[in-house]
C-alpha cells in the first residue's frame, strides 16, 4: 500500500485528484481485486498492444478500461478496438486509472524497465512483454525491485511458456520419452525486410523501433527469446556460454539491428542449443527441434511431431554377384502428438487472470524473464565482440 501512495505522490502535478472522493470513501484503487473481473490497461498500441486488445475483448472475465500510447495515430487506431475505454498519453496517467488492476505493458523494449518500475511502484498486476528488459543492468534493477517492493503479480509475454501442448512437450521430455537430450535447434526465419510502413518520415523510428539499437536488440530478443525461454525452461537451467555471428549482410536500408543471426549457446549439462533468424529465407519457418538418444520432437507455433530413431535392419544379399552382408538403417517416421489446447497468447492472458485471482506465480514469471533477458545480453555481445561469452556471476540474483 505504502508504494501505492508514494507513487499517487510521485505523479500528483500530471494528474491533480483527491484521495478521497465526497463521500470520504477511498479510490477503488486501494481496495482488493475483484474475484469476478480484471480490469486492464494496455501501455503501448502498436501492432503487439492492438493484437492483445481484440484478443482481451473476447476473454471472459477480463475488461479492457484503458490504454494509452504517445502516438496520435495509434491512439486512434486503438480507439477502433476498444471505443469505451479510456484514453491516454502517458502511461503515469493510466497507472492512476480508477479501478484499475492490471496492466500489459507493450510498448519498444527499451522502455520495459522505466515503465514497469513505475507500475510497481503503483503496486499494479504486470503483464510485460517479451524480452523482459533490454540490457542486463536494466534487468539487475528491475528483478531487485520487484522481488523487493512488489506483492503483485508480474507475468513475461513469452507466450509458448503458457501453451499447454509446450508444457505437455516439456513434461514428456523431462520424464525421458526421447531418453538423454543432447541437441537443441531452433530457427525462426522469414523472407522479408521486417518493416512496418511509415507515411510520415519523422516517426521512422518510433514505428519501426526493432530496427535500431536503441529501442531493440532486434531478432534476438523479439524472435529467439522466445526459443531461448523454451530451452531454459526444458534443461532447468540458464546458459553458461555462447558463441555465435550476426550481420546486416541482405536488407541495406539503414537498419542497425542484425538481420540474420546465428547462435550457439553451452548448457551445464552438456547440450548445445542452437537459435538462427533469417530475414532473407522462410524454409520452415518456425520450428524447435528436440534431439534426443531415442527420438527426435518436431514443434511448431501450434503443432508437435515424434520421430523415433531408425532401428537397425541386417540384410544379407549378394553384393555386385558376391554373397555379403550390407546393412541398412530404417528411416525414422514422424507421428504426430496429438494434445488439444488453446492459441498461446489466449492462453497467456487468461493464465494471468488466474494467477491474480488465486495469487500464484505465473510460468513464464519475473525470474524466467530476467534469465532470457541475460541470455539475450550474452547473444548479441557475443555476435557484436565476435567472442564466446560466459554468464556473468552478478545475473545469480
Amino acid at each position: 500500500m505504502d508504494s501505492r501512495r508514494d507513487f499517487l505522490k510521485k505523479t500528483a502535478p500530471a494528474i491533480a485528484f483527491p484521495l478521497v472522493s465526497s463521500n470520504s470513501q477511498l479510490f477503488s484503487i486501494f481496495k482488493k481485486f475483484p474475484s469476478n473481473r480484471l480490469n486492464i490497461g494496455v501501455i503501448g498500441t502498436g501492432d503487439r498492444g492492438q493484437g492483445l486488445m481484440r484478443l482481451i475483448k473476447n476473454i471472459d472475465g477480463i475488461e479492457l478500461v484503458a490504454f494509452c500510447d504517445i502516438l496520435p495515430f495509434r491512439i486512434k487506431q486503438a480507439s477502433a478496438i476498444a471505443p469505451k475505454a479510456k484514453k491516454y498519453k502517458s502511461h503515469l496517467k493510466l497507472l492512476s486509472h480508477k479501478n484499475l488492476d492490471a496492466v500489459i505493458i507493450s510498448t519498444p523494449l527499451n522502455t520495459h524497465c522505466s515503465i514497469a518500475s513505475d507500475a510497481v511502484d503503483a503496486s499494479m498486476n504486470i503483464y510485460c512483454e517479451k524480452t523482459m528488459v533490454k540490457g542486463d543492468n536494466e534487468t539487475i534493477e528491475l528483478l531487485k525491485k520487484v522481488k523487493n517492493n512488489h506483492n503483485k503479480i508480474f507475468q513475461t509475454g513469452h507466450q509458448y511458456h503458457s501453451s499447454r501442448l509446450y508444457s505437455y512437450l516439456v513434461e514428456m521430455i523431462q520424464a525421458g520419452e526421447i531418453g538423454k537430450v543432447s541437441s537443441i535447434q531452433a530457427q525462426w526465419n522469414r523472407n522479408g525486410n521486417w518493416r512496418r510502413p511509415v507515411s510520415n518520415s519523422k516517426y521512422e523510428r518510433q514505428i519501426n523501433w526493432r530496427m535500431y539499437r536503441e529501442y531493440s536488440y532486434g531478432l534476438t530478443a523479439e524472435l529467439s527469446s522466445h526459443q531461448i525461454d523454451f530451452s531454459n525452461w526444458l534443461l532447468k537451467s540458464s546458459p553458461h556460454k555462447v558463441a555465435g555471428f550476426g550481420g546486416i549482410d541482405f536488407w541495406k536500408d539503414g537498419r542497425e539491428t542484425y538481420d540474420n543471426i546465428h547462435l550457439v549457446y553451452s548448457y551445464p549439462n552438456g547440450v548445445k542449443a542452437s537459435f538462427t533468424c533469417l530475414t532473407s529465407n522462410a524454409k520452415d519457418d518456425y520450428q524447435i527441434k528436440v534431439m534426443g538418444e531415442n527420438a527426435t520432437i518436431l514443434i511448431d507455433h501450434q503443432n508437435a511431431w515424434k520421430y523415433p530413431e531408425g532401428k537397425y535392419n541386417k540384410i544379407i544379399s549378394d553384393v555386385d554377384g558376391v554373397s555379403g552382408a550390407t546393412a541398412s538403417w530404417e528411416e525414422g517416421k514422424g507421428n504426430k502428438i496429438n494434445y488439444n489446447h488453446k492459441d498461446p497468447t489466449i492462453q497467456a492472458l487468461e493464465d494471468f487472470r488466474s494467477s491474480i485471482i488465486n495469487n500464484t506465480t505465473p510460468l513464464s514469471n519475473v525470474n524466467t524473464g530476467a534469465a532470457v533477458s541475460f541470455a539475450v545480453q550474452m547473444g548479441i555481445d557475443a555476435m557484436d565482440k565476435e567472442q564466446v561469452i560466459s554468464w556473468n556471476t552478478k545475473y545469480n540474483i
